[in-house]
């Protein structure tokens, strides 16, 4: 049986039928819920992730960090192994007490928090969630997922601004020298697959990932190309900076700056930076399951049977873990070592990573076991050996250093 025609893969478009079909017959009102549905869905979807996110990641800190973590909060009298914490959350940062700085800029200082979520929720709009369930399937997807995140810098340094605090001020500037060093190399692993794909369109891009080898048992996913696998990698990383994340969580240097460029704001303010970069997470994990990860296809022919929206969450889910493990495992860099990462190596293995996209391209007629390993033993070879090189010289002449207690 043709997947797509499975009745859990056409149920969310089956439920959009069944609403439509109860409204009067004119295009533009029709057009009109549909829209609004659509934001309903991923609205309550996505905040619900994100308040299931929060909660998770403190619960798994906790044992990483051998200890509980939070598991107090009841309903009712019902525990639920302390995953309401996000609701109990919820209320209180309503009810906490609104402070603005008196020389504060009020409307900056509030436009800030509400840009914060607005500008990181422009881009699930182009994120195909499935088959067919893609909001908004825009030829130019990935460009526009780009803009709408690019207002993130100017937000950032609104909020330091308007908040009129000089450790504000100087966080919101390092924050932004992070963000634009980090944007370059994001950019450049996604044109090899804008490249490969043909096309700027996210949908387009996981179709053009369809397929599989070996009997049905190997994708043709992305990342399971050699330029693929080091534009992943280096998305990743990217990532973690763009989103503030550990280790690159400088802009929050708490033990540096305060609390950087959201020292000045309290209450429901702070909960929107908080749940803005919660988005931001979710939306670049999304964005890279869908340029590396085969979007909504399946990993095996076989298991075409489960609905591809299921898939692209299993995949979406997984990565977000990942960037949890990441924050429990690695220490803060320093802002020379976090710079140096993203021009001195990220870049130029981003640059590298275009040529050996070409050489994988321009040898796709290369058929059989043997050219295949040649071209992967290569494409590897193009990689690592500058990853190598780049890597040592990165911190020659910067170390070690000696660490003397004064007499």
């Amino acid at each position: 049986m043709n997947p797509a025609d499975n009745f859990l893969e056409r149920l969310p478009g089956l439920a959009l039928d069944w609403v439509l079909g109860l409204l009067p017959d004119n295009d533009f009102v029709r057009w009109l819920v549909a829209s609004v549905l659509a934001v309903a869905v991923i609205l309550a979807v996505f905040g619900l992730l994100f308040a299931f996110t929060t909660v998770t990641e403190r619960k798994l800190l906790g044992r990483f960090q051998n200890r509980p973590g939070p598991n107090r909060v009841r309903i009712l009298g019902i525990r639920f192994f302390g995953f309401f914490q996000p609701f109990a959350d919820a209320v209180k940062a309503l009810t906490k007490e609104d402070l603005v700085p008196a020389a504060a800029d009020k409307i900056l200082h509030f436009l800030a928090p509400a840009g914060a979520v607005f500008f990181t929720l422009l881009g699930f709009a182009v994120i195909p969630y499935g088959r067919h369930l893609t909001p908004l399937d825009l030829d130019a997807g990935v460009l526009y997922f780009f803009a709408a995140g690019a207002a993130s810098e100017l937000v950032i340094f609104m909020a330091g601004w308007s908040s009129q605090n000089k450790y504000s001020l100087l966080s919101a500037m390092r924050a932004l020298a992070q963000l634009i060093s980090f944007e370059l190399p994001l950019l450049l692993v996604v044109v090899p697959v804008v490249l490969a794909a043909g096309t700027l369109g996210t949908s387009s891009i996981v179709t053009a990932q369809g397929g599989w080898s070996l009997g049905g048992l190997i994708p043709h996913w992305n990342v399971l190309t050699p330029w693929g696998l080091a534009g992943f990698v280096i998305f990743v990383i990217a990532a973690l900076a763009e989103t503030n994340r550990c280790p690159f969580d400088l802009p929050e240097g708490e033990s540096e700056i305060i609390a950087g460029h959201l020292t000045e704001y309290s209450g429901f303010k702070y909960a929107l930076f908080f749940m803005g970069e919660y988005f931001g997470i979710i939306g670049l994990c999304g964005l890279g399951v869908t340029l590396f990860l085969g979007g909504w296809q399946a990993p095996c022919e076989f298991l075409q049977f489960i609905p591809s929206y299921l898939w692209f969450g299993l995949k979406l889910i997984a990565l977000i873990l990942f960037f949890i493990w990441i924050r429990a495992t690695l220490l803060r860099l320093r802002i020379d070592q976090l710079t140096r990462l993203a021009w001195k190596l990220l870049v130029p293995l981003g640059l590298i990573n275009l040529g050996v996209a070409a050489f994988w391209m321009l040898t796709a007629s290369w058929d059989g076991p043997v050219l295949l390993a040649v071209r992967w033993a290569v494409g590897l070879a193009l990689i690592l050996i500058p990853y190598v090189l780049l890597g040592r010289s990165l911190g020659s002449g910067l170390g070690p250093r000696n660490y003397r207690y004064a007499q």
